[in-house]
């Protein structure tokens, strides 16, 4: 590992903090900004919570780059710079470079769990994408983003999370893709969030469902743009959330083969994200006033149930 002098204007926890202080950083950025997810990783052991904290907060600040506050100030040709100074940045870190707490907890985790360096780059790509993209086309199109933005973490963290014995003693034919199931889970999570989000980004005037399918069922963007709910709108809505359903089912597959202190937690998070699309259906559809969320009793009612589903595998 290589400690090298913190980057002027870098991303940091810290001026290079202990080991055990950056992953307590971590801990604590991951409990204030990602509440169900938080939960579901506190089932794991202490070594794998802690890398998957790592990977949370690496992912969070990439977001932050093109979605924080300060960044939406920012020209489209500063933040494009900024994406290119972070993939450099993300290359050398897994040369083992280290310049702040991040660095320390990502390095610690890659030597545990190794990583690709791909998905990361990849992840770097969706960032890019919201440089030039306010609309998308058709769903291969949003499909792409979701995978960049959001399919990559299952990759990310699939080595973290392990596969049950049994996987590599089954024959090949009974064998699931875990990849594929972990960019699943990953795709499912992200359009929960465009779905649950509709309202946030029209205000940044970006709109992630697809066009064509805006006016297959005879809605505008215009109507959007003034949160008009309506019949096709909550046709659209459904057609929405039965699609999120369906790559949260695409994901089980590879779920049930996981390794077992790696189970409960995934099951609850699973089931706790895909519960969000519930609270929207609850609401109405409506997403432009109503932030769809599961509360904390929701959540700990939950748990037993996602425990007896782990253990059936």
């Amino acid at each position: 590992m290589v400690v090298a002098s913190p980057q002027p204007g870098a991303q940091r926890l810290g001026a290079i903090p202990s080991l055990e202080e950056a992953y307590e950083a971590c801990r604590r950025e991951t409990e204030a900004w990602a509440k169900t997810f938080y939960l579901g990783t506190l089932l794991m052991p202490p070594a794998k919570r802690r890398a998957i904290w790592a990977i949370y907060v690496w992912c969070r600040r990439t977001d932050e780059l093109m979605d924080s506050p300060e960044a939406l100030a920012r020209p489209v040709a500063e933040l494009a710079l900024r994406l290119d100074g972070w993939e450099q940045r993300t290359r050398e870190l897994f040369q083992g470079k280290v310049s702040d707490g991040l660095d320390r907890v990502m390095v610690d985790t890659i030597e545990r769990y190794p990583q690709p360096l791909q998905a990361y780059l990849d992840m770097i790509e969706g960032m890019r994408m919201d440089l030039a993209k306010t609309r998308y086309a058709n769903f291969e199109e949003l499909q792409l983003y979701c995978y960049r933005v959001a399919g990559t973490v299952g990759l990310m963290t699939q080595e973290v999370m392990g596969v049950d014995a049994a996987y590599t003693s089954a024959p090949w034919s009974e064998r699931p893709n875990t990849s594929e199931a972990a960019v699943a889970l990953g795709i499912a999570n992200q359009l929960t969030n465009i779905l649950r989000d509709v309202g946030e980004d029209r205000q940044r005037g970006r709109i992630y469902l697809p066009l064509d399918e805006l006016e297959r069922f005879g809605y505008s963007e215009a109507e959007l743009l003034s949160s008009s709910l309506n019949d096709n709108w909550r046709a659209l809505m459904r057609f929405q959330l039965q699609r999120a359903r369906q790559w949260f089912a695409r994901s089980e597959a590879g779920v049930r083969w996981l390794a077992p202190d790696a189970r409960w937690p995934v099951w609850a998070s699973l089931r706790l994200y895909r519960g969000i699309l519930d609270v929207i259906e609850k609401h109405d559809y409506d997403v432009f006033n109503k932030r769809a969320y599961v509360p904390k009793a929701g959540k700990l009612l939950d748990l037993p149930f996602s425990y007896l589903i782990a253990q059936a595998r």
